[in-house]
């Protein structure tokens, strides 16, 4: 895969996303929306690899927004069409199947705030700043209001969500797939139709060979070894 605007590497069945444009914040323009579209495409279809983690080149930006230089060219007809491919890559990134761990090394504001909420989770460095009202917040109270679930020193960021993924890596993938999409798809329905659809993913679940794997691993006192089956 020829990127310009991204870097992309997978190891230890992690893959890893940076927006590579430093020298703008890593503002996005829709060549690197179409990046991310190609990357996370790629993560989506390989069985190998079981979590993403997406951050930002640099030390000072995560994604600043959206690159002004592109969208002040925008009419309101190439603006919608600008928004809704914008929107089905946030869309791409949320509905995954496998975790995305967004490590926010600094400015996340407009769409790069958006693109950390499509995110499963959200880890900030201490010099970070977000944006949702237009006065940028601290990573500390972005936490104390639960728009990011950990801070962490600048130097731990990436470490700290590779821990984190190890964790979920050694999880059946199927089961990590189908909680994500009881949360995604729950939170719209109806307390009822929520615990149905809750039920119906752990019946399929239970048809699984990693169902039969991790009980007889479970009842025989060892480590389970899953196949994503």
């Amino acid at each position: 895969m020829e990127l310009q605007n991204l870097l992309f590497e997978k190891k230890n069945s992690i893959a890893y996303v940076t927006v590579n444009r430093p020298k703008v914040l890593n503002a996005l323009n829709m060549a690197t929306m179409e990046e991310l579209r190609a990357a996370f495409t790629d993560i989506k279809n390989d069985s190998a690899i079981r979590v993403a983690i997406l951050t930002g080149s640099g030390e000072k930006a995560f994604v600043a927004g959206a690159d002004i230089s592109e969208l002040a060219k925008h009419d309101t007809v190439s603006g919608k069409e600008y928004t809704h491919r914008g929107q089905s890559v946030l869309d791409l990134i949320e509905s995954l199947g496998k975790p995305v761990i967004a490590c926010i090394n600094g400015f996340a504001l407009g769409g790069g705030c958006e693109i950390a909420m499509a995110c499963t989770m959200r880890l900030a460095s201490s010099n970070a700043k977000l944006v949702l009202t237009g006065d940028p917040i601290s990573a500390e109270e972005a936490h104390r209001i639960g728009l990011v679930n950990e801070v962490t020193a600048p130097g731990e960021l990436i470490g700290r969500a590779e821990a984190i993924a190890q964790k979920i890596i050694a999880n059946a993938p199927l089961a990590i797939q189908y909680a994500i999409e009881a949360v995604n798809h729950g939170l719209d329905l109806p307390l009822a139709e929520g615990l149905y659809l809750e039920a119906t993913l752990f019946g399929v679940c239970c048809a699984t060979e990693d169902k039969k794997e991790g009980t007889t691993a479970f009842l025989e006192k060892r480590a389970a070894s899953f196949k994503g089956k």
